[in-house]
C-alpha cells in the first residue's frame, strides 16, 4: 500500500505543468521539453498558428494543440517539444483552426498528449477527485462480437487508407447509419493489421473532422467498434474541404503514414457536394494519393439544377478512367458492392497516382563555387538547395538527390544513389566545402550530364544550376545536349549572372525555368516556385 502511495506522490511531482494563456507562444518557453496547462475555451480566441504537425515557435501553443487534435474546448495539459527552425511551414485547416503558411522561422515545436496525467492536472476535474492511477478501472464500452480475422492482416493489401464519409444534412441520420454498416463490412473484408492495410477516418460536414488516424486502430475488432461509435454531424457536404484536409496532413509519418506504402483515399458522398473539388483533388494527386469516389444515390434529373459542378466525379478522382469512380444506386443495396470495391482498393497495379514528382524525380544540384561567391554566400546557396530537397521524399525507391560543385574544374560531391533518406542527403549538402576559383559553367553541365545522370531514365531528371556570374566557356551547346538527354534544366542566377546565359541554359518555356535575384538572401523565395515547376514538368511528361 505504501509503495502505491509513494508511486502516486512521485507521479504528482513529475507532473508540475506550467500554466499558460491561450496566446502563449512556443518562443516564450525556455525548456527543451515541458508540459504546459492550457486554459479552457482557447478555441474562442483568435490565436496565430503557423505550420502543420511541426509549428513555428511564433505560434500559440494552445492554438496549435487544438489544431493538432490533442486539446479540446475544456483545455488541459500538453507536452511541448522544442525543435530547430525550418523552411516552408505548411498551412492547413483542422479542428476549427486554420493554420497559416510561413516560409521560414528560427525555431519550431511539436506537441504530444502527456501520458498518465494525474486528473488534478486536467481542466475537467473536481477538487475531490483521485488521481487516475488510484481510481478503479471502469469498463465503459462493450466491444462487439466479430469474426476473427487472419493474424497480421491482409498482406496482399498493404495500403494506407483514409475513408472520408458523408456526415452532412443531405444524408440524414438513417442513411448515415446505413453508411456506417457499409464501411464496417468493407473494413472487415480489408482486414487491417501490422502487415496489412491501415485505415483512418474523416467525416465531411461544414468542417472536416478526423475521427481516428491510421495507427489508432490496428486490430479488426477495435476498428469496427470505432466505426460503430461514430456520431452523425449534419451540416453542409463540404467534400472538397475534407479532401484538402486529408491530403494536407493525414498521411504524414507523424500521423501514422508508412513510407513506401500506397496512399488511398476513399470518398463517400450522398448525392452531390456543396463545394468545389478541383483544387483539393489536384493536391491529392500531386501528393501521390489515389482518390476513389463512391457516389451513392446520384442526383435525379429534377435535382441537377442544384448541383454546382455536374462533372464533380470526374474531377475528384485520381484518374478519370472508370476505375476510381464507383456509383452505387442506393444505400439499401451496398452489400453486393463490398467485394468488388475491396478488390479495387487493394489493386496495386491500378493505383496510378502513387508515383508523383515528390517520390519519383532525380534532382541534381550544380553549384557555382567560384571566388566571386564567397564563403558566406556559399552557405546561403546550400541552405537554399536544402530547402528544395526537403520538399521531396528521398529514399531508395523514391526521389534521389545529387550534387556537383564547379569552378574551372568539377567535383562530384555525391551521387543520386549515395543517400537513401532525406536527412542524410540534406546533411551531405550542408557539409559541402567551398572550392573557390573561376567559372566554367558549360563544362560543368557536360560533366554533370555524363557523371550524375548517366544511369537514370528520361522524363524525371531535373538539374538546378546556381551561378553568380559570367561563364568563361559556352553554355548553349552543353545545355542543348542535356535537354536532348531528357534533363530539364532550371537556371538560378544571382548578382552578376547574365540573363542571356541563364535563358540559354534553361529548358522551355524559358520564362518559367529561369530565376534571378540581385542578392543571395533572396534565393529562399524561389523554393516554392521551383518545387511547383518540377512537379508541373513531371506531371506533363508522365
Amino acid at each position: 500500500m505504501w509503495f502505491s502511495v509513494l508511486n502516486l506522490l512521485k507521479l504528482k511531482l513529475d507532473w508540475l505543468p506550467y500554466p499558460v494563456t491561450c496566446t502563449t507562444r512556443g518562443a516564450d518557453l525556455t525548456q527543451d521539453t515541458v508540459v504546459v496547462l492550457c486554459p479552457p475555451q482557447c478555441t474562442q480566441w483568435r490565436t496565430s498558428v503557423f505550420g502543420t504537425g511541426v509549428y513555428a515557435a511564433v505560434s500559440s501553443i494552445c492554438g496549435a494543440a487544438v489544431h493538432r487534435g490533442i486539446l479540446g474546448p475544456a483545455g488541459g495539459p500538453v507536452r511541448v517539444h522544442r525543435l530547430q527552425g525550418r523552411h516552408n511551414y505548411i498551412s492547413s485547416y483542422a479542428h476549427g483552426i486554420h493554420s497559416q503558411a510561413l516560409s521560414h522561422w528560427t525555431a519550431s515545436f511539436s506537441l504530444t498528449k502527456p501520458i498518465n496525467v494525474p486528473q488534478e492536472l486536467t481542466s475537467e476535474t473536481s477538487t475531490t477527485a483521485l488521481p487516475a492511477a488510484a481510481r478503479p478501472v471502469k469498463k465503459l464500452l462493450k466491444k462487439p462480437s466479430v469474426k476473427k480475422a487472419l493474424a497480421g492482416g491482409n498482406k496482399d493489401c498493404q495500403m494506407d487508407i483514409a475513408m472520408v464519409i458523408d456526415s452532412s444534412s443531405n444524408i440524414g441520420q438513417r442513411r448515415f447509419n446505413l453508411q456506417k454498416n457499409f464501411i464496417a463490412k468493407l473494413a472487415a473484408m480489408l482486414r487491417v493489421g501490422p502487415i496489412g492495410p491501415r485505415i483512418g477516418l474523416i467525416q465531411a460536414s461544414d468542417s472536416p473532422r478526423t475521427e481516428f488516424l491510421l495507427t489508432n486502430y490496428t486490430q479488426p475488432k477495435e476498428l469496427l467498434f470505432a466505426i460503430k461509435e461514430l456520431a452523425y454531424l449534419g451540416g453542409d457536404s463540404n467534400t472538397g474541404k475534407a479532401i484538402m484536409h486529408t491530403a494536407e496532413t493525414f498521411f504524414s509519418q507523424e500521423n501514422g503514414g508508412r513510407r513506401g506504402h500506397p496512399r488511398v483515399m476513399m470518398v463517400l458522398i450522398d448525392g452531390w457536394p456543396s463545394d468545389d473539388l478541383d483544387q483539393a483533388a489536384m493536391l491529392a494527386r500531386e501528393s501521390g494519393i489515389n482518390v476513389f469516389l463512391v457516389s451513392v444515390a446520384k442526383p435525379a434529373p429534377e435535382e441537377l439544377s442544384m448541383v454546382r459542378d455536374k462533372d464533380f466525379m470526374k474531377k475528384a478522382v485520381c484518374k478519370d478512367n472508370g476505375f476510381f469512380s464507383y456509383p452505387i444506386p442506393s444505400w439499401f443495396s451496398t452489400t453486393k458492392h463490398i467485394r468488388p470495391l475491396t478488390q479495387r482498393l487493394c489493386s496495386l497495379d491500378g493505383l496510378l497516382c502513387s508515383k508523383t514528382c515528390f517520390n519519383s524525380v532525380n534532382i541534381g544540384f550544380l553549384i557555382d563555387g567560384s571566388s566571386s561567391v564567397g564563403d558566406g554566400n556559399f552557405q546561403l546557396v546550400l541552405e537554399f538547395l536544402a530547402g528544395i530537397a526537403r520538399s521531396f521524399e528521398v529514399s531508395d525507391v523514391g526521389a534521389h538527390i545529387g550534387a556537383v560543385q564547379f569552378t574551372y574544374e568539377q567535383r562530384l560531391e555525391f551521387g543520386l544513389s549515395d543517400y537513401s533518406n532525406k536527412d542524410d542527403a540534406i546533411n551531405a549538402l550542408r557539409r559541402i566545402s567551398y572550392m573557390s576559383g573561376g567559372t566554367s559553367t558549360g563544362s560543368a553541365i557536360s560533366y554533370t550530364t555524363q557523371n550524375l545522370f548517366r544511369r537514370t531514365g528520361p522524363g524525371r531528371n531535373f538539374l538546378i544550376v546556381v551561378t553568380d556570374g559570367q561563364s568563361y566557356d559556352d553554355v548553349r551547346g552543353p545545355a542543348m545536349a542535356a535537354h536532348k538527354q531528357g534533363i530539364t534544366i532550371f537556371s538560378v542566377g544571382v548578382a552578376w549572372a547574365p540573363l542571356d546565359d541563364l535563358k540559354a541554359m534553361s529548358s522551355e518555356p524559358k520564362d518559367t525555368h529561369t530565376f534571378f535575384t540581385r542578392e543571395f538572401s533572396g534565393l529562399s523565395e524561389f523554393i516554392p516556385p521551383l518545387v511547383r515547376g518540377i512537379c508541373r514538368d513531371f506531371t506533363e511528361n508522365n
